[in-house]
């Protein structure tokens, strides 16, 4: 089994995927940025992040958790939150992301 990721290599993570997604500057990403007015994202971005993020989680992403997202620090708390799970064995949310 690989090597769990600590909050620091995760948030490392998710500033790969904004940056290179979004072509966003890895120096302007934050932990309290907000997705949605300083990164300037919308619900489709949203949607392309959480697919992106089940590379990391190996999980299909919690709809409901994932629209309460607001900032890049909750992100990466959602992707910890997703690891837990996943490492407990909890089972996958039936509901899929929207399309």
């Amino acid at each position: 089994m690989a090597q769990r990721l600590n909050r620091d290599q995760i948030f490392e993570r998710v500033v790969e995927i904004l940056s290179d997604s979004f072509e966003l500057e890895p120096s302007n990403i934050k932990l309290e940025s907000t997705l949605y007015e300083d990164l300037d994202l919308d619900s489709i971005d949203a949607v392309d992040i959480f697919v992106q993020l089940r590379d990391i989680t190996g999980r299909r992403p919690d709809p409901e958790k994932a629209k309460q997202i607001r900032t890049v620090d909750e992100l990466v708390g959602f992707v910890e939150s997703e690891l837990d799970a996943a490492e407990r064995g909890d089972p996958e949310p039936e509901t899929q992301m929207p399309t």
